[in-house]
């Protein structure tokens, strides 16, 4: 079987989870695409850790994690299998490539794990790994433990990250939905895309340093992140092909990228 592709997906409102949009068509026709994996190993920025940690239950709850919403979207459920065995030599591997990981098996998905899985695996009978992320540990930390995983694609696992190209919720909720990108969110997103199809990994690292409104566009690290993770899975020569873009309001790219190692 070929190696799988990696994955990193900007997954918008919670909202996306009832009226998929074109991001939710964008991750249909990714999973349609893609030969049905064993498992998926789902890097939200929903969950946010001191040091990596895995789900390992059998089966996971669906986390309502968000407020104000209309009340069908409370009574959703996804509760897909986990895989416990493998989140055992998940983490495993991260230990031997000197990484502090423990096992959570009590903890379910969060919206930014079930909302696009919901589009891409509708029947919920994927088994399923959550992967956190640690803010505190910066970029090159998660593009390390993407590395560590790389295997996962050889195995077919899809790992796919779950964040967003841009993510400034301040400037989210005081635009009209209907207004245009602003001209700081659209300048952060096509420099990431330029980066990323260059592959210049030492400026996507500094990304903070060196990209147009790196501090607006990501006032705290956590939902781009997940981006590195699933680059650095998908191997060092790994090709970036952007598989949709857009905005959901003003500052919020919804910008889903398809990862592929020639190897």
């Amino acid at each position: 079987m070929a190696r799988l592709p990696t994955l990193f997906l900007s997954h918008g409102s919670p909202l996306h989870a009832l009226d998929p949009g074109g991001a939710g068509q964008a991750w249909q026709t990714l999973a349609a695409g893609l030969p049905r994996p064993r498992a998926v190993l789902m890097v939200s920025a929903h969950w946010e850790t001191g040091l990596p940690m895995l789900t390992g239950g059998e089966r996971h709850r669906t986390i309502h994690d968000f407020s104000g919403f209309p009340a069908p979207l409370y009574e959703l459920r996804y509760d897909a299998p986990g895989d416990p065995a493998l989140a055992e030599r998940i983490a495993g591997t991260l230990r031997e490539a000197g990484h502090s990981t423990s096992i959570n098996a009590c903890r379910g998905l969060d919206h930014g794990a079930w909302v696009p899985l919901r589009w891409m695996y509708g029947h919920a009978d994927v088994p399923v790994i959550q992967l956190s992320v640690q803010p505190s540990l910066g970029t090159e930390h998660h593009l390390r433990v993407g590395e560590a995983l790389s295997w996962l694609a050889d195995e077919n696992v899809l790992v796919i990250g779950s964040g967003h190209a841009t993510h400034n919720l301040h400037d989210w909720a005081t635009q009209p939905r209907e207004a245009a990108p602003l001209p700081y969110a659209r300048e952060f997103a096509e420099w990431l895309h330029a980066r990323l199809l260059a592959g210049d990994r030492e400026a996507l690292l500094d990304y903070r340093a060196l990209a147009p409104g790196a501090m607006r566009a990501h006032p705290t690290e956590e939902h781009l992140l997940p981006l590195f993770t699933a680059l650095g899975a998908a191997g060092h020569d790994a090709r970036a092909e952007r598989v949709h873009a857009g905005f959901e309001g003003a500052a919020l790219a919804m910008d889903a990228y398809r990862f592929t190692s020639p190897s």
